[in-house]
């Protein structure tokens, strides 16, 4: 039989669970967040850094942005969309499925040509004027702006409908990279943050494609509507304007340098969207 002071122990430590837990729920909460492929390997180390040091609870979808851009129109749930373009989020600014003024880079992305095979490419790509490929990946340009930079380069060099035939595409910058990784390309057009962690190349050999030859990829991120008054999108994005994550995102190929400027009024962007 259970105790007087037993009861009174188990009654002590149910309130007290109760007060953490009413604590936590105050302080906590859950945003969910759309993000462009080729931002996934960076995208997760963010998280998971972001877990440890917040209480908040992130999940995130990851997918071209053209295809995030149709699901974001048809009512999915998103709090917040970082695209691999400038031009959705003003889109969606414009016709109001996101906030004014939110609309921030948080990265721009560089092109590769990359194949899983040691030595195959050099390093001025010499291999697109060749027979030596058996097919080209590349993501569709209509939905991944990494597709998009891939067709660019290709028809800055002349190359469009001699490789033509030999494109495979995927339907965002991941199968694309998913193509040569599996052997069903040699080659294939990625981005560098899909290969590169902490400034090293993982494998293979690739060949860092001029940024002359291609739109600068700027990555944007905007607030949507549902995310207005969400405290973990407010501390996520003050998260992501932190040295420490700067540094993160570098170290998968990515410039920063614009962000720094663009985010130190972030702050001030953060508090105009709380204060509506």
């Amino acid at each position: 039989m259970m105790k007087h002071s037993d009861r009174h122990w188990l009654k002590g430590i149910s309130v007290a669970f109760f007060l953490m837990f009413a604590s936590y729920q105050t302080y906590a909460e859950s945003a969910l967040i759309a993000v462009a492929t080729n931002f996934t390997p960076t995208m997760k180390s963010i998280v998971d850094a972001f877990h440890q040091d917040t209480k908040h609870n992130l999940r995130v979808s990851f997918a071209a942005s053209g295809k995030l851009y149709a699901q974001i129109k048809n009512g999915a749930p998103f709090d917040l969309f970082m695209s691999a373009d400038q031009a959705i989020p003003k889109r969606l600014i414009e016709e109001g499925n996101a906030l004014e003024g939110s609309q921030v880079t948080y990265a721009e992305g560089k092109l590769v040509l990359w194949s899983l095979k040691e030595e195959l490419i050099d390093n001025q790509g010499d291999i697109l004027f060749s027979a030596r490929f058996n097919k080209l990946a590349l993501a569709n340009p209509k939905l991944a702006p990494y597709g998009l930079a891939a067709t660019e380069v290709l028809d800055h060099l002349n190359l469009t409908q001699d490789t033509y035939s030999r494109w495979v595409q995927g339907e965002n910058i991941g199968q694309a990279y998913q193509f040569v990784r599996s052997g069903n390309a040699d080659i294939g057009f990625i981005a560098l943050s899909q290969i590169q962690f902490n400034q090293h190349t993982l494998e293979g050999s690739y060949w860092h494609v001029p940024e002359s030859l291609y739109t600068p990829i700027k990555q944007d991120l905007v607030v949507l509507n549902k995310g207005e008054h969400n405290q973990a999108i407010n501390d996520f994005l003050q998260y992501l304007a932190s040295p420490k994550i700067q540094t993160l995102i570098q170290g998968y190929g990515y410039n920063t340098e614009q962000n720094l400027t663009l985010f130190n009024s972030f702050d001030g962007i953060l508090n105009d969207v709380n204060a509506n």
